[in-house]
């Protein structure tokens, strides 16, 4: 089941405070409040609604993924990263008219993921990418309605190879989506009808003793 917000992945982060240890930090992790304050700042740009980032919440995702196996803690990544690269495909894409707000948070996203010294420096060993991963985790409630219609006009493109530029082409997935849900809501009122009521049932011609 997803939760409630929606998150990259079927398995949102353990963010905040799902994961509690006392173990140390692993090394390479140095947090500066004013780099946390930049992060949560960005943030709250691109998703106001997101939650406050501080630095025990950053420390305890950062000994929650030194926990994992080496495997699982480069699929966590990996697989949100991914997300991020759907994202960059998008705004890259002629085809698609993402709008003027949508293109800007955009490139704000981009220009951070793209910049190696930030909050945790890429170079460092597996929570290297964590800041980035955590960035897009909870950005994503900006972006997913778009990133999932995206997904969705590529799915169609790809299948039915519509003619004309981007707009008929975006012209031509909106009118067979919109065909095939009329479809489907009158296959579910057929289905839900019933065609003869109990009144009209035909009565027995005979009747044995």
């Amino acid at each position: 089941m997803r939760a409630a917000i929606p998150t990259p992945t079927e398995e949102p982060l353990p963010f905040p405070g799902t994961f509690e240890s006392d173990s140390p930090s692993p090394p390479g992790l140095s947090l500066r409040e004013d780099a946390v304050a930049r992060f949560d700042a960005l943030l709250h740009e691109l998703n106001p609604d997101a939650l406050r980032v501080d630095p025990p919440r950053v420390r305890n995702l950062c000994v929650w993924l030194a926990s994992l196996p080496p495997d699982a803690a480069k699929d966590a990544l990996d697989r949100r990263l991914c997300r991020m690269e759907e994202l960059r495909a998008m705004l890259d894409d002629a085809d698609w008219d993402a709008d003027d707000a949508t293109r800007a948070r955009l490139r704000m996203l981009f220009g951070y993921i793209d910049h190696d010294d930030d909050l945790i420096p890429d170079h460092e060993p597996l929570i290297g990418k964590l800041d980035d991963v955590l960035l897009i985790e909870l950005a994503w409630p900006a972006f997913v309605a778009e990133a999932e219609d995206y997904r969705d006009f590529c799915a169609y493109r790809d299948e039915a190879h519509p003619i004309g530029d981007g707009s008929a082409q975006r012209g031509a997935w909106i009118r067979d989506r919109l065909a095939e849900i009329a479809l489907w809501r009158h296959h579910l009122r057929v289905n839900d009808s019933r065609y003869a009521s109990d009144s009209a049932r035909p009565r027995e011609l005979f009747h044995i003793l």
